[in-house]
Formats: C-alpha cells, structure tokens, sequence
C-alpha cells in the first residue's frame, strides 16, 4: 500500500478530476470485498451508495454477522469502535477519524469509574454512544431503539446507573417509573431544537405530526406525537395516515423518509440559535463521498481498539444484541 498521509485524521490526497468517484467506490467495493455501513445521519449522497443504512442497534447488528473481509464505517468513531470489537479479524475503517460525538465525549472511561466507586451495588446502562473505554466498565449496553426494553429486563428494585444521555435517560425513567441515576451528558444536535420554532411551524402545519428523538429535551418530547430512535420515526412515518411530519432529529433522516414517503411532506424542526431550516450533526458531516473514496482506494484510516479494552467491552455489547434479538428488535 503506498504511504498516505493521515496526520489529519483522514487520507489527505488528492482526487483526479476525471474520476468517477461512484463509480469508482462501487469498483472497489467488489474487489476488496468490502461493504460500507451507513447512518441514517449521513449525507444523501453516501447513504445512496451504502450497502446498509440503518441506526446504531442496526449497524451494530448488521456488523455482527457480516462476512466482509473490510468494514467501512460511515459515521462517527463510537460506531467504528463498536464494529472492530463485534469483528476483530476484520479490517474496519472510517472516512475520518475526527468524526466524533459530544455524547461519548461527555463521559470519559476515567470518571465513570469513580462514580461506580462512588455507588457501590449500582450497575452500569451505558448508552451506546460512548467509547470502548466507557463500555469496558459498563453492564449492558443500551441503544435508544432497545433501552426501554432493557431497562425494563432488570428487577424493577435494580439499582442503575445511565449515561450518559440524561435526556434519554429520563426519558426511560418517566416511561417506566424507574428512579435511575442519569449522568449528565447530551447530544449537542438534539439539544438544540426550539419548543417555539416547533409551535410556530405546527401553526403552520396544524395537521403536521411531530416526531422527536428521545435524546431531545422533555419540553421538545412533551410536543411529540410519536418519540422514537430514527428507525422507529422512520417506521411510523410510512406506516402513519398523516401526510406532514415536523421531524426533531438530525436532519440526515429525511432521505429515507423522503424516499420511502414520496407522497408525503417532512419538515425539519429548526435549532433554537440558528437561521438554518435543519439541525445537522457537525461530526456525522466529517464523512463525505471525496474522503469514502480515499479510505477505500488506501484502505485507511483503520479503526483499532486495545484488545484488554475490547474483551471487555463486547460483553455488555453482546448482551445487549442476545437481548434485542430474543425481544425481535
């Protein structure tokens, strides 16, 4: 392989004009064995081109039994992560390294485990979006599609710590009467939407239904016809006898509801301190085709997990897939 720079978290090299980059990827694709999976967060173009689009729990699954010999990732590292530790043997790439997330960010493996020393006899719910650090000391694993059913498979007397959403987290608190300790992270996208531009458009929209993200604040969640993770929007969006939807999510999802929903309208909830008619996560835009084409023709960045840190975290993660599996999720 010839040597690349990646100082910069991605392959920093240039493109010839003249290359068909769709082209191109689909080429590589068959002949390197390799399958992209996508978020629904992603941009247009690369969901379009993904073998699998889905959410965490999907990609997550879809990993899990993928016979590929490369992964490639589009979406931010937690999942890069995650897939690497479900696939050890497999090589797992991501169009850019710097593709974060201020969930994961808000809780380091270092302070998680002092507040486990803190409250002894507590068991630890972590979000999926976290690092393999976080999940090493976690009990089960949880994704915003699963986590009401896992919470509700412990003893209601269980003693349970969540992070590091808090909104999610008390969302599953108020759903299921438990008392949880909630750490306190958030996503910055979904933190951003505006109870008042959403009254303002359902004003506009009175037939409109509004969808939220559990991630989203109580406030927004009190408005919502339907909360839900983005394949549970997505499936009530098609299944729905409503035409207009007000969507508070990242906006990424409205590709697939656009294309599964031709017939019907979806306007996306607008940030709070913001002129712009969407709310797009800053980390899941770090990917684009340009840097997809790079990682596959290079064959970098590659994901890589410490292999103390990745024994024990499929643990939890595994957990969670026997679990959603047994439940039909």
């Amino acid at each position: 392989m010839i040597a690349v720079d990646i100082s910069r978290g991605y392959v920093d090299a240039p493109i010839d004009e003249k290359v068909d980059i769709v082209a191109e990827i689909k080429r590589m694709k068959e002949e390197k064995n390799a399958v992209i999976l996508a978020h629904y967060y992603q941009e247009s173009a690369i969901q379009e081109i993904a073998d699998f689009v889905g959410d965490s729990l999907a990609l997550a699954q879809w990993a899990a039994k993928c016979d590929a010999d490369i992964l490639v990732v589009c979406g931010v590292h937690f999942m890069g992560e995650t897939a690497k530790i479900l696939c050890p043997y497999k090589k797992v790439l991501i169009p850019d390294l710097n593709a974060g997330c201020s969930l994961a960010d808000s809780c380091k493996a270092e302070d998680l485990a002092a507040f486990k020393l803190q409250h002894p006899g507590y068991k630890v719910i972590s979000y999926v979006n976290t690092s393999a650090a976080v999940k090493a000391h976690t009990d089960m694993v949880v994704t915003s599609t699963n986590a009401r059913q896992i919470v509700e498979s412990f003893p209601a007397d269980e003693k349970l710590i969540f992070g590091p959403d808090r909104n999610l987290g008390g969302y599953i608190n108020s759903i299921t009467g438990r008392n949880m300790l909630l750490w306190n992270g958030a996503c910055h996208v979904h933190e951003q939407f505006s109870v008042e531009k959403i009254v303002e458009l359902k004003k506009q929209y009175p037939d409109a239904e509004v969808l939220a993200h559990p991630e989203c604040k109580s406030t927004i969640l009190a408005l919502a016809d339907k909360v839900g993770s983005t394949a549970a929007l997505l499936k009530h969006a098609i299944n729905s006898d409503c035409k207009q939807f007000i969507v508070a999510t990242e906006s990424g999802i409205l590709h697939e509801m656009r294309k599964n929903c031709t017939e019907k309208t979806f306007i996306p909830a607008p940030p709070a301190d913001s002129t712009c008619a969407c709310n797009e996560c800053n980390y899941m835009r770090m990917n684009t085709m340009r840097k997809l084409y790079n990682t596959l023709k290079y064959e970098l960045p590659e994901v890589t997990v410490d292999k103390e840190i990745a024994a024990k975290a499929i643990v939890p993660i595994e957990r969670m897939l026997d679990i959603s599996a047994k439940l039909g999720l």
